[in-house]
């Protein structure tokens, strides 16, 4: 048995603008969205599009270059913009790698921004505040972004979409 390669960098047009669209969507909601997005205590509704990896690589790419755009454009401290970038990238390569196991790779980036991004909080936002539960306010966000509106999105896409998909 082979193993499946996949490119997370987009080896068309017609991926790369998907691409690209994932990640203006997830600038712009976070953005807009901005005053639940950031804190101690935050539900980036756009981390649902974190999920997106399920049904297509590129948008590892998207959700990647979207968080860091949200970060820096959201006014995040240096070591938020590099470690909370990284995690969203890791949360959606291994949600990716698990996507035929939905709920298992629907709980990376609950997992992956839950740790990673919990202690950015804690380091640079709420000292004062416990880092676990720092770590589990953000887990708690990210799970109400992923299960919920991600799973919607999944599923909406998978059902009225699938054109979009291929």
């Amino acid at each position: 048995m082979q193993k499946e390669k996949i490119s997370y960098i987009p080896q068309d047009a017609r991926s790369l603008t998907r691409a690209a669209i994932i990640a203006a969507l997830y600038t712009v909601l976070t953005l807009l969205l901005a005053p639940i997005s950031y804190g101690e205590i935050q539900v980036r509704v756009s981390e649902a599009l974190t999920l997106l990896p399920i049904l297509m690589p590129e948008a590892v790419l998207g959700v990647t270059v979207g968080c860091l755009l949200a970060n820096i454009l959201g006014g995040s401290m240096m070591v938020d913009i590099v470690v909370g970038t990284c995690a969203t990238l890791l949360a959606a390569v291994l949600t990716s790698v698990l996507r035929k196991r939905y709920w298992l790779a629907a709980s990376m980036p609950v997992i992956s921004n839950g740790i990673l991004v919990g202690i950015v909080v804690h380091v640079c936002y709420a000292p004062a505040m416990p880092l676990t539960l720092c770590m589990l306010s953000v887990a708690v966000g990210e799970a109400i972004a992923c299960y919920l509106f991600g799973t919607i999105l999944v599923k909406a896409l998978q059902k009225y979409a699938p054109k979009l998909l291929s």
